[in-house]
């Protein structure tokens, strides 16, 4: 709210100035004022790192502040940490830790570096270079903010540096660290005893093959249907050479699930398009990573366990492993009580603010899914529908499952009764 964080050197009202620390600490992306334009260079810092911290996680920051002073770690500080990397008991946590921090320096640094190739010649060496550390920054973490203009990476549709660049670090913050380190170590370990990549992908953790088999069919696979829907759409890609609808369809794909970069309009998709949004926004990235969504993994265990229902089949296996019960329960519970969240928060939007449905779903989507996509609604909202996406991004980062255990931690009876089993007629 301060005076010196705005470019015209006066107040920001609090709701605005609790937009976007909420935006930038749950990495949404979505903006009530332009970023490049109401910010000065000291907002844009602050914005930053409130970015940085909502990517790798609160407590994992923490932790690194206590590593950084060298303050020793208490049992309950190592199982707050484990938890909030979904981790099991016997990893080592403190080198996790320190390998995740690195490895998200060097792939932000690696970006900032290929983005100064194009930013600093266009605008010059120092705000070139901020424009690079930014987006590096924003795209590895999913944010999808930037600081270039009021156009978001429009102008660089046709540009193989930004666009390459930014998808790839799109997709390596969303796969997950766990995914990353075992990829890792596979190929390294691959390459000092001479395989071929047939044994190194075998190798592969089921939860590594997975995440990266989903990932792919779900980045292609939505391209693919970008690509046909958005085809002849002059709004959109339609007058694109043949190249250029390829890669923007690719983006848009990658985009989708929790980047919130924007190539084209997002108000001139078609709803079809629209429709595949909100599947892939709701869907989100990958466990243990920067990204948002319900994740990957979720949806596959829910359609597995469906598959399995419907088969009769004893057990849900995948790769040879069998999927606990616990793991399925949590899947079914996660996307119940976020699609139940998604759905009362579009109601309750809708009721303030009198928009399209479609608008105002994709909003809500967009928010709890911490993408940042809008289809030019969030600038126009009043306070109202401001205050229920702030609560829809800040459920979308912590999940909705979260805080309903949080809450209802102490009133568990440990089912310490069992009741007598009953019949129930479903469907």
């Amino acid at each position: 709210m301060l005076p010196f964080s705005s470019a015209d050197g006066t107040f920001t009202d609090f709701l605005t100035a609790l937009f976007t620390a909420t935006t930038s600490v749950c990495v949404t992306g979505l903006v009530v004022v332009d970023t490049f334009a109401h910010w000065s260079f000291f907002g844009q810092l602050i914005i930053l790192i409130l970015v940085q911290m909502g990517g790798l996680g609160m407590i994992a920051m923490a932790s690194m502040l206590m590593l950084i002073t060298h303050k020793k770690f208490s049992l309950g500080d190592r199982l707050l940490l484990q938890d909030s990397f979904n981790l099991s008991s016997g990893t080592k946590l403190l080198k996790f830790l320190t390998r995740v921090i690195k490895g998200t320096f060097i792939a932000e640094g690696i970006g900032a570096v290929l983005y100064s190739t194009v930013f600093i010649p266009q605008f010059g060496f120092l705000k070139g270079l901020w424009i690079s550390i930014f987006n590096a920054v924003s795209a590895f973490c999913n944010a999808g903010m930037d600081v270039i203009g009021p156009r978001s990476l429009m102008d660089y549709r046709s540009n193989p540096i930004v666009m390459s660049v930014t998808m790839f670090l799109i997709v390596l913050g969303g796969l997950g660290f766990v995914v990353w380190f075992d990829t890792l170590h596979t190929i390294k370990d691959g390459i000092h005893k001479r395989f071929n990549p047939i044994i190194m992908v075998k190798r592969l953790s089921e939860h590594s093959k997975l995440v990266i088999s989903f990932t792919l069919i779900l980045i292609f696979g939505g391209a693919l249907f970008i690509f046909i829907t958005e085809y002849n759409n002059p709004g959109t890609i339609g007058e694109l050479s043949l190249g250029g609808k390829l890669v923007n369809s690719l983006f848009e794909s990658i985009t989708f699930r929790t980047a919130g970069f924007a190539t084209i309009p997002q108000e001139n998709l078609s709803i079809s398009s629209c429709f595949i949004a909100y599947v892939f926004m709701f869907i989100g990235g990958s466990p243990v990573g920067t990204a948002g969504g319900v994740k990957t993994v979720t949806i596959f265990l829910l359609f597995m366990n469906v598959r399995t229902y419907v088969s009769q089949e004893k057990e849900r296996v995948i790769f040879n492993r069998r999927v606990s019960d616990d793991s399925m329960r949590k899947a079914s519970a996660v996307v119940f009580v976020s699609l139940s969240a998604t759905l009362l928060l579009t109601i309750l939007l809708s009721i303030f603010n009198p928009v399209p449905m479609e608008d105002a779903l994709y909003e809500v989507v967009s928010a709890c899914g911490t993408v940042g996509l809008s289809r030019g609604l969030t600038a126009s909202l009043n306070s109202a529908g401001r205050i229920i996406i702030i609560i829809s991004m800040f459920l979308g980062r912590t999940g909705p499952i979260s805080m309903i255990a949080f809450f209802s931690r102490n009133r568990s009876s440990n089912n310490r009764i069992n009741y007598s089993e009953g019949i129930f007629y479903v469907g």
